[in-house]
């Protein structure tokens, strides 16, 4: 699923319970990581995460179904885009404009795979 896809799919719900399920179903799509891909463990999360790459595709982990979704939306949103072209994103406001009630102990986190991948 892409970003698009994905982006389409939360702004058609509003009740806040259904978008949070919704998310954790995206986690259950998450991609497997290729063996050769480089990952990094993300720090500042509640859950386990790493972000990983492999040219400009990027893949991830973690050890929450919630997480997992979170992460599937913020590595779609960078897929296929090189690392300039992602510092000149604006990943929170996008991840923002979702209306995720995510909490704040999540929204760190989400804050913490943002600096990385602005950091690459």
């Amino acid at each position: 699923m892409n970003y698009i896809e994905i982006k389409k799919t939360l702004m058609a719900i509003d009740d806040p319970m259904l978008k949070l399920e919704t998310v954790m179903d995206f986690g259950h799509t998450i991609s497997d990581v290729p063996e050769n891909a480089t990952c990094t463990e993300i720090h500042g999360c509640a859950s386990r995460v790493e972000i990983c790459r492999l040219g400009n595709n990027f893949f991830g982990r973690a050890d929450s179904h919630l997480v997992r979704g979170i992460v599937v939306i913020i590595t779609a949103m960078v897929d296929g885009k090189t690392p300039d072209e992602i510092r000149q994103m604006d990943i929170g406001s996008e991840f923002a404009s979702l209306n995720i009630a995510i909490g704040a102990g999540r929204v760190n986190g989400v804050n913490s795979m943002i600096r990385f991948l602005q950091n690459l």
